[in-house]
């Protein structure tokens, strides 16, 4: 059977080759061929990547599926297969091939075979089968026949020896028996060295690292690696070194040049040698600042002073000096730190300073820095300035911030509740003005900050109360219906679009004051009143909050008054015409009654004409001739008051010339002919309700 032998995949990692952190099987004995019913000690080796002590438990596979878990990194075998097995938190080795061969002759190798090392290949016949001899076969041709021994020795491996070996075996009765094959493919033990540098063109004075990179297969832990370093073509040094690294301090520009590195190991002796790597050492080219943190200075606070150095290659000293105008520079400080703190900076502290990079007695200074103290500003002082005493909508304010101690420049803001109204910056005066004109918006509180890059400094608040004419007030008039009738209670609302309250509002009926109100909440005011058949007409209101009254437009009311025989209404605006008609139609009745009595005759009643007094108390009222229906506006009567009186006037259709006149007691007519006029000639109530005054936040009805 071919037995194909691992092959490890060497691959850069973190600077140098290292295989990926996988378990390491090995085998005791180290063979990969065994008879039938031999056992193999197998071992989990993780000494490169996990501590031993801390592993608890370890996986076997065979073919891919678990074969066991054993607490211990040992496990014995006696099947044929690929083995792997698996630390606690590693990813599983590589597989490692066995065969448990049934033949009587089997040629046995080790699992991995590295260049310049000594392989044994044995070839082993079964315990029963007696041979007369063994030969080796590489690729079909004889290799060797050992006389004394069953193995085949191959020293200091290389790929020469790369191949298909196979043996066979002579038994007594002259019959050739053959054994598995075994492929041997040799490995490199280490790679090629690559030589590394911290940085291909260093500058002078600095440090150079040399890194010799390579890496040995983690199937030979035990090797020891050893290196050395040489520049162009001149001898290398002359003792080996255990760390791959190599340091220049101090490099110079004659430092320039051509390196290489070699890697070896003592067993198997083995010498490898880098590629060349060109080093080109520059001349420092030094950058060095200094600055402030913060930019602007300010007594009593912090102050650091912080040195920018580039272009001179570490390790550094930094100095800090500030400069006298007649004496030596004063040194400060001196140390590796490239910040000087200052914790409270006073006055004395003002005026130039620079820093020096110090490099193997070479010094790299700065330019100059000059450095200001400047003072805090002071809490301001809000000065509000106005032409009068009582502030109107309209005029002009001024405001004006003052701080009396800070350094300039200075930045000003002006607040209007804590609203944002200017900005301004002082750079020749400590202080700020600002005009505007006033709204009734501008009512309020005022302050102003002063802030010259240490913080803001607050003044004392300054109260503003704008006070805002009052505009023309409207009137309202709320009924409970359509048409207003005596009786009915209506509300009066007078309210300003504007103005600044105590608003104080009067209510006029015909020019008549009713009554009055104050607003304090600048909302109108309300007036409840209880009609009668006197409160028609033009209503107005007027507002004034001492700044000068204004007054409403008129409104029209008009009251209806109900008569008790029918639906119509008499218009309250006919009333006088009225009783200027009915006066007329007295006098005409009075003289046509008059002149027959002058002529001598005598009026007399139909006896069935005359009525009771008891009829007098139960009056039945009639319509309104026609004409007086055609007035636009009606006032009804109302019988139900009782003090109001009225004046009747009859009228009797004569029959002869000695009819009667009217009888001083009054009777009704029974003819058709005859109309009976009621009029309203006074009231005769008692006085009206007071008024009710509602403000218009007051529930009403």
């Amino acid at each position: 059977m071919l037995l194909w032998v691992s092959l490890l995949v060497l691959a850069p990692v973190s600077g140098q080759f290292a295989t990926e952190p996988k378990p390491v099987i090995s085998l005791h004995p180290l063979w990969t061929t065994f008879f039938q019913g031999e056992t193999v000690m197998l071992t989990c080796n993780t000494f490169r990547f996990h501590a031993p002590e801390k592993i608890k438990l370890y996986r076997w596979y065979l073919e891919g599926e678990i074969q066991s878990e054993t607490l211990g990194n040992t496990h014995e075998v006696r099947e044929t297969g690929m083995y792997k097995c698996q630390a606690q938190d590693s990813p599983p080795s590589d597989a490692v091939h066995l065969l448990f061969s049934s033949a009587n002759l089997i040629l046995q190798a080790p699992p991995y075979v590295f260049e310049k090392e000594s392989v044994v290949l044995r070839c082993q016949a079964k315990a029963n089968t007696e041979l007369n001899g063994m030969t080796l076969y590489k690729h079909g041709e004889v290799l060797g026949v050992p006389k004394k021994t069953s193995e085949f020795r191959i020293y200091q491996a290389g790929l020469k020896d790369n191949g298909e070996y196979r043996c066979t075996g002579l038994k007594k009765d002259n019959e050739t028996i053959s054994s598995n094959a075994v492929k041997i493919e040799v490995q490199e033990l280490f790679p090629r060295p690559v030589l590394k540098a911290s940085s291909t063109q260093p500058t002078e004075e600095g440090t150079l690292t040399l890194t010799c990179e390579t890496q040995l297969s983690s199937q030979r832990p035990d090797v020891q690696l050893q290196f050395r370093f040489f520049r162009d073509y001149t001898s290398p040094q002359p003792y080996w070194r255990s760390s791959p690294e190599l340091q220049i301090f101090t490099i110079q520009r004659e430092d320039s040049g051509s390196y290489r590195c070699e890697a070896q190991t003592v067993t198997p002796h083995l010498q490898k040698q880098s590629q060349q790597l060109q080093i080109n050492v520059q001349r420092i080219v030094a950058d060095v600042r200094l600055y402030s943190r913060p930019e602007l200075v300010f007594e009593g606070k912090e102050l650091v002073l912080i040195c920018s150095v580039s272009g001179v290659p570490a390790p550094i000293t930094v100095s800090f000096f500030k400069k006298r105008p007649w004496n030596k520079d004063a040194k400060i400080v001196t140390s590796s730190e490239t910040e000087f703190k200052i914790p409270a900076v006073e006055s004395s502290h003002a005026g130039e300073y620079y820093c020096a990079a110090g490099k193997n007695h070479r010094s790299f200074p700065s330019q100059t820095l000059t450095i200001s103290v400047r003072v805090p500003a002071s809490h301001p002082v809000l000065t509000l300035s106005r032409s009068r005493a009582q502030t109107l909508e309209g005029d002009e304010v001024s405001l004006r911030c003052e701080a009396r101690r800070g350094s300039l420049p200075i930045c000003f803001q002006f607040y209007h509740e804590s609203m944002l109204l200017k900005k301004a910056e002082g750079t020749i005066w400590r202080s700020v003005s600002f005009r505007f004109t006033v709204t009734a918006e501008h009512s309020g509180h005022y302050y102003c900050t002063a802030d010259n890059g240490l913080g803001p400094q607050y003044s004392e608040a300054a109260s503003l109360s704008v006070t805002v004419p009052v505009s023309r007030p409207v009137l309202t008039l709320r009924a409970p219906r359509a048409q207003a009738v005596v009786g009915d209670v209506v509300e009066l609302h007078c309210e300003v679009q504007k103005g600044s309250p105590p608003i104080q509002y009067q209510f006029y009926h015909k020019n008549v004051t009713l009554g009055n109100g104050t607003s304090l909440s600048g909302q109108g005011v309300s007036f409840n009143l209880s009609l009668t058949a006197e409160h028609s007409g033009n209503y107005s209101c007027e507002a004034d909050n001492d700044l000068g009254p204004q007054c409403s437009e008129a409104v029209t009311l008009s009251i209806t008054v109900m008569t008790g025989s029918r639906s119509g209404s008499v218009a309250t605006s006919v009333t006088g015409g009225l009783l200027s008609l009915v006066g007329l139609a007295a006098v005409a009745l009075l003289f046509y009654c008059w002149f027959p009595r002058k002529a001598g005759g005598r009026s007399t009643l139909d006896s069935s004409r005359n009525h009771s007094a008891s009829d007098l108390h139960e009056p039945t009222y009639y319509n309104v001739p026609g004409w007086i229906e055609l007035q636009p506006v009606y006032s009804n009567v109302n019988p139900k008051e009782g003090d109001i009186v009225y004046s009747e006037v009859r009228s009797v259709k004569r029959e002869n010339r000695h009819a009667g006149a009217v009888a001083s007691t009054p009777e009704l007519l029974n003819d058709k002919d005859a109309c009976v006029i009621y009029s309203q000639v006074k009231v005769a109530s008692a006085p009206a309700p007071k008024p009710q005054l509602l403000d218009s936040s007051t529930p009403h009805r």
